[in-house]
């Protein structure tokens, strides 16, 4: 007991002093948001309990996957600090569960948790007294059921094998909520599946409606699972390592022949960019293909496009990701290696991406036109975006010599890792959109416009990183080295900077922009021209014509105007009008 407060008190130490500035900010925003979704899922527990079973199973893929996929979850703590003190598996499992519960997400979660004395409440006093056990239980069950997750991945991480098959199955698991609809038809559900209540999830809540023996159950459940994560904690020490032997040396007789070279090397020897390339394209193939389970194929030959968004959002921090190896380029006055790896990225990603496009629209015939517009806009703008996007918004890395036992954890920034591969996402989508409504307006012309439009962005984009690269080549690797960033003379201010009504409209326009400009505008245009009016969560889907269009466009606008207005208020002003303001 003494060791698990002592490191519980130790967490809290560390989040007192690490909590501030921009990451303060992130966290307070992420915590807002989290106290809503716990609120409205407490809330289920006075609706229907169906309901609330169905909220805390997503709650429980919540902890297990999110963590997987964004970087291997909390590592205050780590096993590695406490090696040397000779404490048992169990004790250190112990204790550093205990750890785990100091946090926003366990608070938040537990908030959520709420719901079973409500649930409780409307069943009996007794109940009620029932549903606080439970919520200890069932919160021990979602953070230690986290804590395997990640250590399984990042054990199979350890092997080329095993790295391509966790990319796989997250990949998979992945798509398939983002598909749910297709699962739900196929089976006829309508409401909630009764396999829910089968799921640990819903032990609590079971156990609170009066089924006790659930209570029994998820105290035993808990002790499995820290006896399971006891053992794997015990084979977390080390590093993966992967045999060299039979490989042919690197020959090139160009410096750009060389960096094409070791990238390629570097793509088949670190098992984090084999884990993400097995992740991209299972995702981008499994998203694509899962409507087949009900007998639709439009969405097959998009397969390709999908992998090449989800690879550059994988990559999106490229030079973060090699940590201070920049330091081998910066030797060579003048020399810079992105075209290299713009070469070498566009090379492995794009004969998959072409393979699977080329396949898939086979299959349904078509749409050729298209298609293979948007693959050659995709592919340039993401070959240019992905060292662009790494070398002007790079979070700083882990040397992968220097990676923990968990493989999974390439930066201890994991918001600044998740903002820059959504903000890939949406970029490298951007630049497909021409290639898109021009081969959907004037058919087989879409595909000079994309051929134009990648090899444009390609080389563009390129330059612009190699001018960056030799421009601020110290601070990037100074940034790298000591994790914190230099102090930038750009025209774009800090968060921390911002008045308080200018970091409200600044939140507001990057952090909700997306919705109008993507969802209810871009995709919604999309569906109506395609005479997809069916009812869906587009709004414009439910208007007649004309008004649909112009609903879409409103939309369009009104993101376009919500990211304008919080680049504007984010710039850098005059003294004077800094002052007044």
């Amino acid at each position: 007991m003494a060791v698990a407060l002592t490191m519980a008190q130790m967490k809290l130490a560390v989040m007192r002093h690490s909590y501030r500035g921009q990451r303060a900010q992130m966290a307070g925003t992420g915590a807002a948001i989290g106290v809503l979704l716990a609120g409205g899922t407490a809330y289920l527990g006075y609706l229907n309990p169906d309901w609330l079973a169905a909220a805390l199973a997503v709650w429980l893929l919540g902890w297990m996957l999110g963590p997987v996929f964004m970087g291997g979850g909390d590592e205050t703590l780590r096993p590695e600090y406490f090696s040397i003190l000779g404490l048992s598996p169990r004790r250190l499992a112990t204790g550093l569960l205990t750890a785990s519960f100091v946090g926003v997400a366990p608070l938040v979660t537990f908030g959520a948790l709420a719901g079973l004395i409500v649930a409780g409440t409307r069943v009996g006093a007794l109940n009620a007294l029932v549903a606080v056990p439970a919520m200890l239980l069932q919160l021990s069950v979602f953070v230690l059921l986290s804590k395997i997750a990640v250590a399984v991945v990042g054990i199979a991480l350890r092997s080329r094998v095993g790295a391509i098959a966790a990319g796989v199955i997250n990949g998979v698991i992945l798509s398939s909520l983002g598909q749910i609809w297709v699962f739900m038809v196929a089976f006829g559900v309508s409401g909630t599946p009764a396999a829910v209540w089968w799921m640990p999830s819903a032990w609590g809540l079971r156990a609170v409606r009066g089924e006790w023996i659930f209570l029994a159950a998820l105290a035993a459940l808990v002790l499995v699972l820290l006896a399971l994560w006891a053992l794997l904690l015990g084979r977390r020490a080390g590093r993966p390592r992967v045999s060299g032997r039979g490989r042919r040396p690197i020959t090139a007789g160009t410096a750009a022949g060389a960096v094409v070279a070791k990238e390629f090397r570097t793509w088949s020897r670190d098992l984090v960019r084999s884990h993400q390339l097995a992740f991209a394209l299972a995702y981008g193939v499994w998203f694509a293909a899962s409507p087949l389970i009900v007998g639709w194929n439009g969405m097959l030959p998009y397969a390709g496009p999908i992998f090449v968004v989800m690879a550059a959002g994988m990559a999106s921090n490229l030079y973060g990701t090699d940590g201070t190896a920049l330091w081998l380029t910066m030797m060579t006055p003048g020399a810079t290696d992105v075209r290299g790896r713009q070469l070498a990225w566009i090379t492995t990603q794009g004969v998959i991406a072409i393979i699977i496009t080329v396949t898939c629209t086979a299959i349904t015939g078509g749409p050729w036109p298209l298609i293979l517009a948007l693959l050659p806009a995709l592919l340039g703008g993401a070959a240019g975006l992905v060292p662009l996007v790494s070398v002007y918004a790079l979070v700083p890395g882990t040397d992968p010599h220097r990676r923990s036992g968990n493989p999974l954890r390439t930066s201890e920034d994991e918001g600044g890792l998740t903002g820059l591969a959504y903000l890939m996402l949406a970029l490298v989508l951007a630049t497909g959109a021409p290639a898109g409504l021009a081969a959907y307006w004037f058919g087989w012309a879409g595909v000079a416009v994309g051929l134009l439009t990648g090899g444009l962005c390609y080389w563009l984009f390129g330059l612009l990183a190699e001018r960056r690269l030799l421009s601020h080549g110290p601070e990037l690797l100074d940034t790298m080295r000591t994790g914190k960033k230099a102090a930038s003379s750009t025209s774009i201010m800090r968060f921390e900077e911002l008045s308080k009504v200018r970091k409200n409209i600044a939140g507001l326009g990057f952090g909700f922009g997306a919705i109008p400009l993507f969802p209810q505008g871009i995709v919604a245009l999309l569906f109506v021209a395609n005479g997809k009016t069916d009812n869906s969560w587009f709004l414009a889907t439910y208007l007649p014509a004309p008004w649909n269009y112009a609903v879409a466009m409103g939309f369009i606008l009104l993101g376009l105007a919500l990211y304008g207005s919080a680049l504007w208020v984010v710039r850098k002003r005059p003294e004077a009008d800094r002052i007044s303001a």
